[in-house]
């Protein structure tokens, strides 16, 4: 039984090999490109969204500020004015006023964590995307001076990742290191 198991895994990988070899990873590539960037499309949209509704709370929350002060100064007037019945009133809008703002305060604290985690997904995706087009350009540039069929394999051997901005930094500072000592 376990030979059987092997041949149809080794079957299965030189299909899958075969099919790679195939299809074209310039189209490939593209594609996931394309795809890419409605992603980044829809977490944008998300996010604008987001930022807006945290605005929102942001105001309301301002608002319950001001209520909740101008019920303290009701509260003042009738304690001043012995008017109790009124006061009992006045302290169950300030107890559901506080209460509001607690949960508003909850909810816009939620907010802004989801706000923080999807602009740094947003970020991830943008840098993936920026090396998902380096290679495009790449894999293109390549197919425009090879017009032969060689394999596609050796571009990816020679394509690393994206240049990011901490490697800008630690060569920018050797750089200045090698021209102040000599």
């Amino acid at each position: 039984m376990a030979l059987i198991t092997r041949v149809t895994r080794l079957f299965r990988s030189d299909l899958h090999a075969v099919l790679d070899n195939i299809e074209e990873p310039q189209i490939l590539l593209k594609q996931a490109v394309r795809e890419m960037e409605a992603s980044i499309d829809e977490d944008e949209q998300r996010y604008k969204l987001l930022t807006h509704e945290h605005t929102q709370f942001a105001t309301r929350q301002t608002e319950l500020e001001h209520s909740f002060e101008q019920l303290e100064e009701e509260l003042d007037i009738c304690f001043d004015s012995d008017k109790e019945d009124l006061a009992r009133g006045l302290i169950k809008r300030k107890l559901e006023t506080q209460r509001l703002a607690k949960a508003i305060e909850r909810k816009s604290s939620t907010l802004a964590s989801t706000l923080s985690d999807l602009e740094t997904r947003l970020e991830e995706h943008r840098t993936q995307l920026t090396s998902m087009r380096q290679k495009v350009d790449i894999l293109a540039e390549h197919d425009a001076t090879n017009s032969t069929t060689e394999p596609h394999a050796e571009v990816w051997d020679n394509v690393d990742e994206v240049i990011s901005n901490e490697d800008v930094e630690v060569a920018f500072l050797r750089e200045q290191q090698k021209r102040v000592t000599s």
